[in-house]
């Protein structure tokens, strides 16, 4: 990260530039009569949402949420290595990794063959995610994981924070301007739902609203989008306990598969002490809920003993428990106007558990809504801001419901296996031998629940695989897979990946081909003097006048070669004059390493090097020859605009 581009500025330097010598803080009290965005809800999905928006100080926005104030104790604890790399954009991951557990390995019990009422392990191996991302998968309280997401709200430019006791009563349009572009067409009404001001009645109008408001989403109903699929009969029981046991892998992920109590996974927390216990309950009959169960702690407890038999366990405190029901349910849209075709483009959204509900057990739920509003926050933004085509709002729904499709099924096959049941091609019950099948269907879907191999389809914004041969690691609509590089005016060892932060950017990265970059006659020099020069250069189209260069679209260059390469040999652009002062960027040309060399492990063509383009939400959107210089213009012609008078 860098810092003092336009003088030097003291303090805390996770807190912006812009925020380090501004005085009071804005009121979190009172709610604005007009904002850009209006998020409902503080979840996951509209803290990383907001997190994202805070960070531009042109859009007014404001979250809002019924509960009194920020979250306690989480229902999410999993978090998975795409995840992290999120994280990473907001430059949070590094204290999420000191405070996690690391799930390094799982353990695998099954009825012990001689004494079934008895359970055995049948096999411990290392966890199949491990390699998949330079973070691991861990596990930390979903409250932790808010914390990190309010702190850097409020240490952004704009000093964002939530407005608590806050309920969502109605959402309406005004149907006369809901397609223009800078006016606000939707009103919510909005009561104080405890303080002084409870019962109050205010409103707000904005140009979008996103419902983050969870499973029986308000904002959802408002839309009238229906939420479809079905719950199942079977009831799970979920508890975080301190416990004392002689069970040997309560600090394991365990899965344990009895012969008539059921099954129950283990996942230890962070602290080294507390563990969270799945526990398969009773089923329910038809038309039977949960509340009507009336489900104890000590019921839990003992469904958990009866599991661990001939193991022993006591609990010794419980912090939270909760009795669910699974239910895999999906919502026809995740907007308004593609339910609506008569919508010129989007002005609502919903995200998170309010879009798609599942089962806990394959640790998506706080991933996923992360992960929704991860993609929607940068598009948003680049409307709002006018640097995109509305049209770009669109994709949001198109590229993240085919996800929380993928994520419902993988959930059905999961649960079923977990409970010892599996349904075959024709539908009929087939039964299960112990937890070898949940290790397969584990290992198999390995990739999408750690969240690294999920992938965008074609669109606009993600270009075909023409190209794919260049550099067959980076797979087009997924996200960029990191790897470590050298920085050439420092020598610092650094993952490239890094460098993808959320600030609304797209990057474009320049992988030189066999000859030297400053020789001119290489197809890297010349695409460096198109981006740098050309009018017909995406850089100078999309950059306004009065901003630095890579304020729209940041261009970096990775190149073979190490010897006899200094940053004095190379273009101005690949180090650029910015700021006020004109210092020069020395962070923006890498070369490969040996013995970890970035084109070996990506698979990039070493004799002609390419072009990857990526999104800001770090997804590969294209990969094209170095001379394809009118093809990198034709993609972001697609969806961008000029703010430029020439």
């Amino acid at each position: 990260m860098q810092y003092h581009l336009n003088g030097f500025v003291p303090g805390d330097l996770q807190i912006s530039e812009e925020n380090r010598d501004q005085v009071p803080e804005p009121s979190a009290d009172v709610i604005p009569s007009e904002v850009d965005v209006l998020i409902i809800g503080c979840g996951p999905a509209g803290l990383t949402l907001a997190r994202q928006l805070a960070v531009f100080p042109e859009i007014k926005t404001c979250i809002i949420d019924s509960k009194q104030g920020p979250m306690l104790f989480g229902q999410a604890d999993g978090v998975s290595c795409r995840t992290l790399e999120i994280m990473e954009a907001y430059n949070t991951s590094e204290l999420i990794l000191k405070e996690s557990y690391w799930l390094n390995q799982i353990s695998f019990w099954d009825p012990d063959k001689k004494a079934t009422h008895n359970i055995t392990r049948s096999e411990k191996t290392a966890d199949p995610r491990v390699g998949l991302s330079e973070f691991p998968h861990v596990v930390l309280n979903q409250a932790r994981i808010h914390d990190l997401l309010l702190d850097g709200m409020l240490n952004s430019v704009t000093q964002l924070k939530p407005i608590y006791n806050s309920r969502l009563q109605s959402v309406d349009f005004d149907r006369n301007i809901k397609n223009k572009v800078n006016v606000f067409p939707i009103k919510t009404v909005i009561e104080k739902v405890e303080g002084t001001n409870k019962g109050k009645i205010e409103s707000i109008k904005s140009k979008y609203i996103v419902g983050c408001d969870g499973a029986r989403s308000t904002v959802r109903k408002c839309l009238e989008i229906p939420l479809q699929g079905d719950s199942s009969n079977k009831t799970w029981g979920v508890m975080d306990a301190l416990v004392v046991t002689d069970f040997p892998d309560i600090r394991i992920k365990s899965f344990i598969k009895s012969a008539d109590e059921g099954s129950m996974l283990i996942i230890p927390r962070e602290g080294g002490y507390l563990v969270r216990l799945y526990i398969e309950l009773d089923q329910l009959r038809l038309n039977q809920r949960v509340k009507s169960l009336n489900i104890e702690l000590n019921e839990l407890i003992a469904a958990a003993q009866r599991i661990f038999h001939p193991y022993k366990i006591t609990v010794k405190e419980v912090p939270w428990w909760s009795v669910y029901e699974i239910g895999q349910r999906v919502a026809d849209s995740f907007d308004n106007a593609s339910i609506n075709m008569n919508e010129n483009y989007p002005r609502a959204f919903i995200a998170g558990d309010a879009c798609h509900t599942h089962s806990p057990k394959a640790g998506q739920g706080m991933n996923i809504s992360i992960h929704d509003a991860f993609n929607l926050g940068w598009k948003l933004a680049s409307v709002l801001i006018g640097r995109s085509h509305p049209k770009l709002l669109r994709t949001y729904t198109e590229e993240r419901r085919k996800v929380a499709q993928d994520l419902i099924s993988l959930d059905k096959d999961f649960t079923k296996i977990v409970a010892g049941k599996l349904f075959n091609k024709n539908e009929r019950n087939q039964s299960i031998d112990g937890t070898h099948s949940i290790k397969k269907y584990f290992t198999k879907q390995t990739g999408f629940i750690a969240g690294t191999n999920i992938k965008y389809e074609p669109s606009f914004i993600i270009g075909n695989n023409d190209y794919q041969n260049l550099a067959k690691g980076f797979i087009v609509g997924q996200r960029f897979h990191s790897a470590e590089v050298c920085r050439t005016a420092d020598g610092r060892i650094q993952h490239i990946g890094h460098l993808n932060k959320a600030d609304g950017r797209w990057r474009i990265f320049i992988f030189g081909g066999k000859n030297h970059p400053k020789k001119s006659s290489t197809d890297s020099y010349r695409l460096v003097e198109f981006l740098s020069k050309s009018r017909q250069s995406p850089v100078i189209k999309y950059t306004p006048d009065d901003e630095d260069i890579d304020a729209v679209i940041d261009v970096y260059a990775v190149f073979q070669q190490k010897e006899n390469l200094s940053i004095e040999h190379l273009q101005d652009f690949l180090w650029p004059a910015k700021g006020k002062y004109g210092l020069r960027d020395y962070e923006k040309v890498f070369n490969a390493i040996p013995g970890n060399d970035i084109f070996e492990l990506r698979e990039i063509n070493r004799d002609s090097g390419c072009v990857v383009i990526i999104r800001p939400d770090q997804h590969v959107a294209k990969i094209l020859p170095l001379n394809k210089h009118q093809e990198i213009t034709l993609f972001f012609d697609q969806f961008m605009i000029s703010k430029n008078k020439n």
